[in-house]
């Protein structure tokens, strides 16, 4: 008896994405195809659905997990199918305690269209979005939000470092994680949510 998958889920940078933002004629053909046999398509990531603009034009079909599993996003339509955000309170208290353990952090807060930063927060995606900054982000997390970045802007610590620091004193309130331990960058999520928890729901 032959196998066919329910699904396929696939990551997308350093994955199906080179390191050279290019995505190769047979991975596109493969997908295609599975596509056609009647097989559901994820693209799990944790990019913002702002930057999926060349994976929709790429594939005309599948289905999104934005922000590390926080948001269900549908290619075809550019629409938001579900969320899970981070509430207020939680990002509040993770952001005071996070303040206190790490030297000289910064902060961003990441959603659907829109990126918000701390004037030190020095990004090296969404430059120009928000060229200014606010001195303190505390004063603009006024609702649920997607995402939070966590950035050493003198890369006092490592990713993991960081990520050691913050599972500790703030996993209780938050998912930790990062994708890249040379870039002193955390990526926090709401409490529980997580690629592979999302995309355990949808399987």
């Amino acid at each position: 008896m032959n196998f066919r998958p329910k699904l396929i889920a696939t990551d997308l940078d350093g994955t199906i994405v080179t390191h050279d933002f290019g995505i190769s004629q047979e991975t596109i053909a493969t997908f295609t195809k599975a596509h056609e046999l009647g097989i559901e398509i994820f693209f799990v990531t944790g990019r913002p659905p702002r930057w999926m603009v060349e994976i929709s034009e790429t594939f005309s079909f599948g289905s999104a997990i934005c922000g590390n599993g926080a948001m269900l996003y549908d290619l075809r339509t550019s629409q938001v199918i579900e969320q899970w955000l981070i509430p207020v309170e939680a990002q509040v208290a993770a952001v005071k305690k996070l303040r206190e353990v790490i030297p000289n952090v910064a902060f961003a807060i990441e959603n659907h269209d829109s990126f918000q930063r701390e004037a030190t927060y020095i990004p090296r995606w969404d430059i120009g979005l928000d060229s200014v900054g606010v001195p303190d982000i505390l004063s603009i997390m006024t609702s649920p939000t997607l995402k939070i970045l966590v950035r050493c802007p003198n890369y006092e610590l490592s990713s993991d470092q960081m990520l050691e620091i913050a599972s500790k004193e703030v996993g209780d309130l938050v998912n930790v994680t990062h994708s890249n331990p040379n870039e002193s960058l955390l990526e926090i999520s709401a409490l529980g949510v997580s690629k592979g928890e999302t995309l355990a729901k949808l399987a």
